[in-house]
């Protein structure tokens, strides 16, 4: 299925040396295949080894399963993450509110998938923008929504200091060319705006017990894989100023629901929901533990 791949001979991130392998995880949804996730000694962040490129990469979206580009609802899964969505989506809207000191301003919503969120925040009177990459994701925003999202080419003709909010829920660990796409995000963000970019943490308890089944890995679709240190100097490098981080706390029962069906091949929610609600109370100690993590960010 790889036409091309990308082999990393230093680290993604901050360009160290020392780097390593670490384990390999599957890609559950397309293809069966294995990939290196490796480490780098000097920041922490963990990346997939020989991943498809830019061009190639495409393919391994292409799965029905595959929920925030095709908003299924034919299996369990898919029916829970639709019905804690509103939920979510309108404690986003608070944050963004709460995190700017404004109630309605312009916003960017990058990796739109759907739309759901970029027509929530458009209802909450905000002038929104979506831009969405996968053409099929863009068409059923606006069958579901009536929501015209821009495709990501668009991103490099913004006008700098366009907008007082950008959102990435979980991007940018599919971004390939990450530290130019940083470089976009601060100069599209207003002087006094906020970046809110929501990743995985593999530092988590849950990511700890299902090691290499882990489904927030999501190889070779999730090029980085981010501890709250390797974020915390990207955004440095970046002269971004690391403002709160926020725990996702529905991610870890999720996230688990995911990886005990990958890990025995069924669903166990008594088991998995058991690993989550650990996740989270070891979360309540000590924020940075959380399945996924809001970093809120300013120039």
């Amino acid at each position: 299925m790889q036409s091309s791949f990308i082999t990393h001979r230093s680290c993604p991130a901050c360009n160290s040396g020392n780097i390593y392998s670490v384990l390999q995880a599957k890609d559950w949804l397309v293809s069966d295949i294995f990939f290196e996730i490796w480490e780098c000694g000097s920041c922490t962040l963990r990346f997939t080894q020989n991943i498809p490129d830019v061009n190639a990469i495409g393919s391994y979206y292409q799965s029905k399963n595959y929920i925030s580009h095709t908003d299924s609802s034919k299996g369990f899964i898919d029916r829970l993450y639709r019905s804690i969505r509103k939920r979510t989506l309108e404690g986003k809207g608070r944050l963004i509110s709460s995190a700017t000191g404004m109630k309605s301003g312009t916003l960017l919503d990058m990796g739109a998938g759907t739309g759901a969120f970029v027509h929530h925040m458009q209802m909450q009177g905000w002038k929104t923008t979506g831009m969405e990459p996968d053409s099929g994701a863009r068409q059923r925003a606006y069958e579901l929504y009536g929501v015209e999202l821009l495709s990501a080419g668009n991103f490099n003709n913004r006008e700098p200091d366009s907008f007082d909010a950008i959102t990435l829920w979980h991007v940018l660990e599919h971004v390939h060319e990450l530290h130019a796409y940083l470089g976009q995000l601060k100069r599209a963000l207003r002087p006094n705006g906020r970046i809110f970019i929501a990743v995985p943490n593999y530092t988590s308890y849950d990511a700890a017990v299902y090691k290499d089944y882990w489904a927030a890995y999501d190889v070779p679709r999730h090029l980085y894989h981010f501890s709250p240190v390797a974020m915390k100097q990207l955004l440095e490098k970046h002269g971004l100023k690391l403002n709160k981080i926020r725990p996702m706390w529905y991610d870890s029962f999720y996230i688990s629901l995911l990886s005990e069906k990958y890990k025995t091949g069924h669903s166990n929610m008594i088991k998995s929901f058991f690993t989550g609600f650990v996740s989270n109370m070891k979360t309540v100690m000590n924020r940075e533990r959380c399945s996924s993590l809001i970093y809120i960010v300013g120039k």
